[in-house]
């Protein structure tokens, strides 16, 4: 054996040294790699995830409506187009309803609309010189128009229309009928506050001839159509059986209070949008409605008089 010096081994295995009588063992270190993760750095991942999640999730909801309500709006302009192509034609506005000859049944403003929205086929199974519930109406009854429905809404491609009833509460089922989400604007007040129903200060309302010109605080102010959540009260493009419930309400509108009005007439205008509802305009522009405007403004928007 050797040794230095200084007293250090030297001369001997790495294993094992002797000096001074004793012996010295190295450790030799685990070489082995470590695999998996631990629970901190798993409960640190999973941290990070959930945050990025709730970050993502609200932004696409949000990408999503915006999507929905531009299609909406869309919507609401093709409509605007036809309603400007049938002025053209007929020199007025599609009357809000037509009666049939035995006024028992209501045809919407909608239905003169539709060779001008591309649903000739459609126009052409309606007959509305015939009560609604007749056989030749069956189809159009069941036919559901995606132009008339906002993607926001939730909706049922139908609905069952039922009696009214004077002591409230609904009655005997009369009809299945189609679903709409745009009704036309009677004005200020009820279209369906009894019968024969009270003459509308809107665009679209009854027994009236309404052209662009009585529009006199001019078209780009005064709303013609808007839209309703079937929430509020299943509505249509079609028609009504003048014996159901709210029947007029089904095709037209009231601005009386404020868009998206929780505790409101169900005539009144409303949609799933958050914070508002759209209308078109008599220009044929579409503008989203606040639901927290002024009364008196909101009531102004539906007036056809300059008053």
């Amino acid at each position: 054996m050797h040794q230095s010096p200084a007293g250090l081994c030297v001369g001997l295995p790495d294993s094992q040294h002797s000096c001074g009588g004793g012996k010295v063992r190295r450790q030799r270190s685990n070489s082995r790699s470590r695999s998996g993760f631990t629970v901190l750095e798993l409960l640190v991942t999973c941290g990070i995830i959930g945050t990025l999640v709730s970050l993502i999730l609200p932004a696409v909801g949000s990408a999503r409506e915006a999507a929905r309500q531009l299609q909406c709006k869309n919507q609401l302009k093709q409509i605007g187009i036809a309603i400007h192509c049938y002025h053209d034609t007929a020199g007025c506005f599609p009357a809000g309803w037509q009666f049939e000859s035995t006024q028992k049944s209501l045809y919407s403003w909608s239905v003169p609309l539709l060779p001008y929205l591309e649903q000739r086929a459609v126009y052409e199974i309606v007959d509305r010189n015939q009560i609604l519930a007749h056989p030749f109406n069956l189809s159009a009854r069941q036919t559901s128009l995606a132009g008339f429905l906002c993607p926001s809404d939730i909706f049922d491609p139908t609905f069952i229309l039922y009696e009214e009833q004077p002591a409230g509460g609904a009655g005997a089922a009369i009809m299945e009928l189609p679903t709409a989400s745009y009704v036309g604007v009677y004005g200020t007040v009820e279209a369906d506050d009894g019968m024969p129903p009270p003459p509308g200060d809107g665009a679209l309302v009854y027994a009236q001839t309404i052209r662009f010109r009585d529009l006199q605080r001019g078209l780009s102010n005064t709303a013609v159509v808007g839209e309703r959540t079937m929430a509020m009260v299943p509505s249509t493009w079609l028609g009504v059986d003048l014996a159901g419930e709210d029947a007029a309400c089904r095709v037209t509108g009231s601005n009386m209070t404020s868009p998206n009005c929780k505790l409101c007439d169900e005539c009144e205008f409303s949609s799933r949008h958050p914070g508002g509802t759209s209308f078109l305009f008599g220009d044929g522009h579409v503008r989203f409605i606040s639901e927290s405007i002024d009364t008196k403004t909101y009531q102004q928007l539906a007036r056809r008089s300059g008053q």
